[in-house]
C-alpha cells in the first residue's frame, strides 16, 4: 500500500461497473445521512431535545414525556381564558384558540411518530445495518488486491526457477479470492438499487403523513375560524393602515376604544358606509354577527357570532350603534360586530 502510494507499486484496478457500484453507494451514503440528519431537525427544532432523545435511545429507555410548542401554548392560553373569564368574548375565543392548539401539538406528534417508523428507521437502519456490511466487504476487496499486488510484485522479482514456480502459484490464489470478494461486493452493491426502491417507498410515506398533518391543522383552524367570526371584506388588517384614520379618530371614541381591542383598525368612512343607506331609511335588515359581544348594560343587545338578527336605525341613535332584535329581544347592538346581508 505505502509503495503504491509513493508510485513505486503498480496497482490493479477494479472494473468500470464495479467501480461506478462503489461510487453510487457512498453518493447514496452521503445524502442519506444528510436527508436522515435533516429530517430529524424538521421534525425537532430543539437540538437540546434531540440530544436528549438520542442519549434515552441509546440506554434503551423512553425519553419523559412533556409537551410540545403549540401544547403549551395551548395549556397558556386556555388557563388565561379561564382566568379572564369564559363568559367573556376574549376569554371565551381565548379557551377556543388554546383547545386548537393543543389539537395541532397532537397532530404534531402523530407526525413525528409516523415520520419516524416510516422514514427515518428505514433510512437509519441502512447507515448502520446494509451501508456498515458493505464497507466492510469494500474493506476485504481492498485487503485481497494489496495481496494479489504484493505477490505480482514477488513474481517479478523472482529470478530463481523455485521461487517463480511459489509466486506463480500464489498470484494464482490470491487473484481467485480477490475475484471471489469482488463478486460478493459486486452483489451487495447491485442492492443499492433495490434500496433506492425501498426509500422511494418511505419517502412516499413520509409525504402522506406530513399531507395528513397539515389537513388537519388546516381544518382545526379553519373551524376555529367558524368559531370566533371572521372578518367581513371592508375590515383592513393591521399591516395595512396608511389609508385608513385610526380608531381614536372617530367619534364616540369611548366606544370604538372598547371594540378596538378584539378587532383590527378601521376607518370611520369604512366602518359607516355599509350602514349609511340603513340609517337614511326608516326599513329592517338583515345582518350577521360577525363576534360575540356581552351587552354592558339592560339597554344593549348580547350577541353570538354568526347568528342573524334584524337590526334598524331610530332617530337621534349614535352613529355607532344600530337597535337589534332576535325573536322578541331588543337592545342596541354595535355595527362593528356586524355586517349587513342582501
Amino acid at each position: 500500500f505505502t509503495e503504491e502510494k509513493l508510485g513505486q507499486a503498480e496497482k490493479t484496478e477494479l472494473d468500470a461497473h464495479l467501480e461506478n457500484l462503489l461510487s453510487k453507494a457512498e453518493c447514496t451514503k452521503l445524502w442519506t445521512e444528510k436527508i436522515m440528519k435533516q429530517t430529524e431537525v424538521l421534525l425537532q427544532p430543539n437540538p437540546n431535545a434531540r440530544i436528549e432523545e438520542f442519549v434515552y435511545e441509546k440506554l434503551d429507555r423512553k425519553a419523559p414525556s412533556r409537551l410540545n410548542n403549540p401544547e403549551l401554548l395551548g395549556q397558556y392560553m386556555i388557563d388565561a381564558g379561564n382566568e379572564f373569564g369564559p363568559g367573556t368574548a376574549y376569554g371565551n375565543a381565548l379557551i377556543k384558540c388554546g383547545e386548537t392548539q393543543k389539537r395541532i401539538g397532537t397532530a404534531d406528534r402523530e407526525l413525528i411518530q409516523t415520520s419516524a417508523i416510516n422514514f427515518l428507521t428505514p433510512l437509519r437502519n441502512f447507515i448502520e445495518g446494509d451501508y456498515k456490511t458493505i464497507s466492510k466487504e469494500r474493506k476485504l476487496l481492498q485487503n485481497k488486491r494489496l495481496d494479489l499486488d504484493a505477490a505480482k510484485t514477488r513474481l517479478k522479482k523472482a529470478k530463481v526457477a523455485e521461487a517463480r514456480a511459489a509466486s506463480e502459484q500464489e498470484v494464482r490464489i490470491t487473484q481467485s479470492e480477490f475475484d471471489r470478494q469482488a463478486e460478493i461486493t459486486r452483489l451487495l452493491l447491485e442492492g443499492i438499487s433495490s434500496t433506492h426502491a425501498h426509500h422511494l417507498r418511505c419517502l412516499n410515506d413520509f409525504v402522506e403523513a406530513q399531507m395528513t398533518y397539515y389537513a388537519q391543522c388546516y381544518q382545526y383552524m379553519l373551524d376555529l375560524q367558524k368559531q370566533l367570526g371572521s372578518f367581513p371584506s371592508t375590515f383592513l388588517s393591521n399591516n395595512n393602515q396608511s389609508s385608513s384614520a385610526p380608531v381614536q379618530n372617530v367619534s364616540a371614541p369611548s366606544v370604538l376604544a372598547s371594540a378596538s381591542a378584539s378587532l383590527p383598525s378601521v376607518s370611520n368612512s369604512i366602518v359607516t358606509s355599509g350602514f349609511s343607506e340603513l340609517k337614511s331609511l326608516s326599513g329592517s335588515r338583515k345582518a350577521r354577527v360577525l363576534y360575540d359581544y356581552d351587552a354592558a348594560n339592560s339597554s344593549e343587545l348580547s350577541l353570538l357570532a354568526d347568528e342573524v338578527i334584524t337590526v334598524y336605525s331610530i332617530p337621534g341613535m349614535d352613529s355607532d350603534w344600530l337597535m337589534g332584535e332576535r325573536g322578541n329581544q331588543k337592545g342596541k347592538v354595535p355595527i362593528t360586530y356586524l355586517e349587513l346581508l342582501n
